[in-house]
């Protein structure tokens, strides 16, 4: 029997994460899939970003049904294998029989034709088990990190920074799909998406967000034409702490949603926006219709830039496990070591941007992960090696940002911890994100 469309589309997707180490986001919004039906698309989605987020949980079902080990089987096979899998769990509509009979297909489109009679055993062996969707009350980290599909070091981690309460619902958070949340910078956009069939309502944290109810924004004539950001309402916060300044320094630009977000709010200031690569530079560049944006390519680190600015944003590559609701594979690539090399590198990036930065003038330093290796200890880090500088309460910008009519949410408080920004999935409304205010003392 023929693979359908959709169910082809998400295997590939799924190997191309598994073994070029893509990510299934950026895949689910290329070429090909432009070319399926709005029901081919929606099902792949579901399917690649339900197989990512339940992966350990589909092997451990895997494993129980086979009789060779997960580690051993090709990655073609077990790809197919956890297609079926999640489609038994989690998809009741769809027949097991077609489940079956396409994932073996898939392993046969695959050339792995021998190991077809072995998925067909292994698939109906688990079609056959009961399954129970439920999850019971876990008590433990690695109960926890079994029943939400999490890698159990995390889950341990997260416990001791936050709790065992908070690790378990940034957990449940991650298994859900998230919502999209868009920054607008007039209402005329809102009206224009609103007339193309986009249902939306107002942003839980900020004024100018939008959460889409129903409707794919990227098919809008709005979105197609740049007035129209898809950008989480924790990051669009970020952008609103840089403040306002003539001369703005963007240290690591690409995709470039902060920087769009920045030049919006100061569109007489003068906007570096510096990126490491040369192939995001250019996608930078056409990305960023503001007038008062330059796009400079280079590592920060290195980049000579004959002025100093009075404002600076360090969003520094990390570890991202602040989005793993958007991007699951994160949680099965990253090791603790990882943790250590990201630190390195931000700190480096953080001493760059400091540096740049004119007496008096402010730097905002952010990332999207929950991890203290790179969030506090790096500002900890700096700081302490040079007393030119002064951490500042991002609780008084908050505040100044509720004054002024930009932040609806109503306790300020729920959004900090100590002097610095913090959100958790499950527990805010969005992303998790952290971030720290430094100032240049004037001299």
């Amino acid at each position: 029997m023929p693979v359908s469309p959709a169910r082809a589309a998400a295997f590939d997707i799924l190997f191309k994460v598994a073994t070029q180490d893509a990510y299934a986001s950026e895949l689910l919004h290329t070429e090909r899939l432009g070319k399926l039906s709005s029901a081919d698309r929606g099902l792949t989605t579901e399917i690649v970003m339900g197989v990512l987020r339940w992966q350990s949980r589909l092997d451990s079902l895997i494993a129980v049904a086979s009789s060779r080990a997960i580690a051993k089987l090709d990655t073609e096979v077990l790809i197919a294998l956890r297609l079926a899998a999640y489609q038994f769990l989690y998809l009741s509509r769809v027949p097991a029989r077609a489940a079956i009979n396409e994932s073996v297909e898939l392993v046969k489109r695959a050339r792995k034709a021998s190991a077809a009679p072995f998925a067909n055993a292994v698939l109906r062996k688990l079609a056959d088990a009961p399954q129970n969707g439920a999850l019971a009350t876990a008590t433990t980290g690695a109960e926890l990190a079994s029943q939400l599909s999490h890698p159990q070091w995390l889950v341990e981690r997260w416990i001791s920074q936050y709790g065992f309460e908070r690790t378990a619902a940034i957990c449940r958070s991650d298994q859900h799909v998230p919502v999209t949340a868009i920054r607008l910078d007039n209402e005329e956009v809102a009206r224009d998406l609103e007339a193309e069939g986009i249902a939306l309502t107002p942003g839980s944290l900020l004024r100018s967000a939008r959460v889409v109810v129903s409707g794919d924004v990227t098919q809008t004539r709005a979105f197609r034409e740049g007035r129209v950001f898809i950008q989480d309402e924790a990051s669009q916060l970020v952008a609103l702490l840089v403040g306002h300044g003539s001369r703005i320094l963007d240290c690591c630009a690409a995709p470039g949603s902060k920087t769009a977000a920045i030049a919006a709010r100061n569109p007489n200031a003068e906007i570096a926006a510096a990126e490491l690569h040369p192939h995001r530079s250019q996608l930078l560049r056409k990305r960023l219709t503001a007038k008062n944006v330059e796009v400079v390519t280079g590592d920060i680190t290195q980049l000579q830039l004959s002025v100093k600015f009075d404002r600076v944003l360090a969003d520094v590559p990390c570890s991202g496990t602040g989005t793993l609701a958007r991007n699951p594979e994160i949680k099965w690539r990253l090791k603790p070591a990882d943790l250590d090399d990201l630190h390195t590198r931000q700190v480096a990036i953080l001493k760059a941007a400091l540096q740049r930065l004119a007496s008096g003038g402010r730097a905002v330093y952010s990332t999207c992960s929950l991890e203290r290796e790179e969030d506090e200890a790096v500002v900890e880090e700096v700081l302490a090696t040079d007393s030119g500088y002064r951490l500042l309460d991002c609780a008084e910008e908050l505040n100044a940002l509720k004054s002024s009519g930009e932040l609806a949410l109503a306790d300020v408080g729920t959004l900090v911890s100590g002097p610095y920004l913090r959100t958790l999935p499950g527990i805010q409304p969005c992303d998790g994100f952290f971030a720290a205010m430094i100032e240049r003392r004037s001299v």
